[in-house]
């Protein structure tokens, strides 16, 4: 049954961990945007988080900051670093080398503030491969995060962990190729794009979400669904032209946010955004 624009949509706060991009740049090459040969304009990228920074804070929600550790240039992508879920931190363990020290930094940052944290055992990248919806995770493999991530996963949450694998290089992360928009348990709600996985797991997911919004080749290559939503708002790249109108029809109030010089790192909006789900 489709979604009609008068189905309420509600806001709720939220907290949200980020790393001002002090030193980034893109000087290694572990995902199909990154270019060491294209320049990249360190500050252009602190204006452009300081304004999805200042979003959030204008939405009500609360920012915390880590301190961004210098010879660590994807320390923005805070999605990446952990997953929070019911007050238990799952620590990061990264697949490529040159970011294996931002798993224990933010780990490091949660074990001060009194978190329950969980050294992983298996590779995996955090909130970038790891997205809870509803009562159950959703958990992308394929690129970043082994499989067998997932099921230690379940083992330290006790959530059902349903695997997505994703095909596609350039959506290397489940948060490149679905978006959570609204985790309420009885009605949850994402986007996604179907090309980015596999036929077992876009079968899975028609059966999950079957009035899920799904995007265009066009959003997915301005890597639209790397969103963030609090249940009605959504903050959205500008380049996703098909996906903002689709989530308005929705009761959807969706917020254009550039953060094009991120991009060429390969990351968005949810990429620089790590959700802390219920403080100690």
């Amino acid at each position: 049954m489709a979604v009609s624009s008068s189905t309420p949509r509600v806001a709720t706060p939220r907290r949200y961990l980020m790393c001002e991009p002090v030193h980034y740049t893109v000087s290694y090459e572990i995902n199909p945007w990154m270019d060491v040969n294209r320049y990249t304009d360190t500050e252009l990228a602190r204006q452009q988080w300081r304004t999805l920074r200042d979003v959030y804070l204008d939405l009500g929600h609360t920012v915390d900051t880590i301190d961004p550790i210098p010879g660590l240039p994807d320390m923005v992508y805070a999605a990446n670093g952990a997953l929070i879920v019911d007050g238990i931190v799952y620590s990061a363990r990264f697949r490529h080398p040159e970011r294996g020290p931002e798993g224990p930094a933010y780990q490091k940052w949660f074990a001060d503030r009194g978190f329950v944290t969980h050294t992983a055992a298996e590779v995996n990248e955090g909130e970038g491969d790891i997205l809870p919806v509803g009562d159950v995770i959703l958990a992308g493999t394929g690129f970043r995060t082994d499989r067998a991530a997932h099921a230690e996963l379940a083992q330290v949450t006790g959530h059902e962990v349903v695997s997505l694998e994703l095909v596609d290089a350039r959506y290397y992360h489940l948060d490149t190729a679905l978006t959570v928009l609204q985790s309420d348990a009885a009605d949850p709600q994402v986007a996604y794009y179907p090309p980015a996985f596999s036929p077992t797991s876009q079968e899975r997911l028609r059966a999950m979400f079957p009035d899920a919004v799904l995007a265009t080749d066009r959003d997915a290559a301005a890597l639209g669904l790397n969103a963030v939503s609090d249940g009605e708002h959504v903050v959205v790249a500008p380049g996703a032209v098909d996906l903002a109108p689709a989530l308005r029809e929705r009761g959807y109030t969706t917020i254009p946010v550039d953060t094009s010089e991120l991009l060429k790192g390969g990351g968005g909006a949810k990429c620089c955004t790590l959700e802390i789900r219920d403080v100690p």
